[in-house]
């Protein structure tokens, strides 16, 4: 009998708790913005002046669904006119000019027997999820830590873009992309190309998120 009441005691419990939750789990939220480090942020302007570099200071703003633009320039003058270009955190903007200046024109003389005259970008902050995918965690487009190339204008008048160089026909054209993807690898926290996934097939995304990771 006293088996019995104990079983009986459990339905009741049962009953007065009802139907488990239905609610879907909760999605990971988005990591708080770390705030900029003055200090560093002053160095990072002064060794982008000492490279030459011509930039605005651009005024912290914060938008909504946690979107911001902090710490961030203006790139005018980097060696290579870039189109648009906005507003791009300091910490990102200086590693990109280098790679500019540097890597970039390396690889063309080395691959292409040339230079570059302009790069084609598809942009800097953007308020999105990551590959503008609803329910994906904010990207680092969305907090001006990120930049995407997506063409390059040699001194002979050819346009290479990532799009229809990275598999084409000809060789110098990859290994140069490669080349330049490469050295990116070394000066990024993240770097994507058309090897990541679908979404990158025509541009380089770099950015100085979580890294590193070079794909």
């Amino acid at each position: 009998m006293k088996n019995w009441g104990v079983v009986i005691l459990l339905v009741l419990l049962a009953a007065c708790a009802g139907p488990p939750s239905r609610r879907p789990p909760a999605r990971p939220s988005t990591p708080a913005e770390q705030p900029d480090d003055p200090r560093k942020l002053r160095q990072c302007r002064a060794d982008l002046s000492a490279m030459g570099v011509k930039y605005e200071i651009l005024p912290d703003r914060r938008f909504a669904g946690g979107c911001s633009a902090t710490g961030s320039v203006k790139l005018v003058a980097i060696g290579i006119p870039v189109t648009n270009l906005g507003a791009l955190k300091c910490g990102v903007a200086l590693p990109f000019s280098q790679w500019v200046r540097e890597a970039v024109q390396q690889a063309a003389r080395a691959w292409l027997d040339g230079y570059v005259t302009k790069m084609e970008s598809f942009g800097t902050y953007s308020c999105r999820p990551v590959n503008g995918q609803i329910g994906n965690r904010l990207s680092e487009h969305g907090r001006a830590n990120a930049v995407d190339i997506s063409a390059f204008q040699l001194s002979d008048g050819r346009r290479i873009t990532v799009k229809e160089g990275w598999s084409g026909s000809d060789p110098n054209v990859r290994a140069f992309l490669r080349a330049v993807h490469r050295s990116a690898c070394r000066r990024f926290g993240i770097v994507l190309g058309p090897d990541a996934n679908a979404f990158h097939r025509d541009h380089f995304h770099f950015d100085m998120g979580k890294g590193p990771y070079c794909r």
